[in-house]
């Protein structure tokens, strides 16, 4: 049996989302490279794929929750005390990411960890 990867049957552009008429199986072993198509179906492409090439796992991420620039509202947890407050997206980010976000308040840069109610969580336990 021959090693197989897994590369696209088209171009796909940054943040675009793979279908399964969007990857392909090819008959090389290339290290690093994805193997099944259930790996890549439903991600985000992170940068431009093409095809024949084959996609590695960090040129894909889940599907972006938040862009740059959108409001956001960022969560500070600590024991029972809880503090919201809105600030700016620096970057764009999927569930689990950890994004770059201005406090609208105070105007400082601080970095938390995307939820999937879109919220970013702060502090020591984003």
């Amino acid at each position: 049996m021959l090693a197989e990867s897994l590369t696209v049957t088209r171009v796909i552009r940054a943040q675009t989302l793979l279908t399964e008429t969007d990857v392909t199986v090819i008959g090389a072993a290339i290290p690093g490279a994805l193997i099944d198509p259930v790996e890549a179906v439903g991600l985000e492409a992170r940068v431009t794929l093409y095809p024949g090439r084959p996609i590695h796992r960090n040129d894909l991420g889940p599907p972006a929750l938040v862009d740059r620039n959108q409001i956001v509202t960022l969560v500070y947890n600590l024991g029972g005390l809880e503090i919201t407050t809105e600030g700016r997206a620096l970057d764009r980010g999927g569930l689990g990411d950890v994004v770059g976000v201005m406090n609208l308040s105070s105007r400082k840069t601080v970095t938390g960890q995307l939820a999937e109610d879109g919220f970013v969580y702060v502090g020591p336990n984003p």
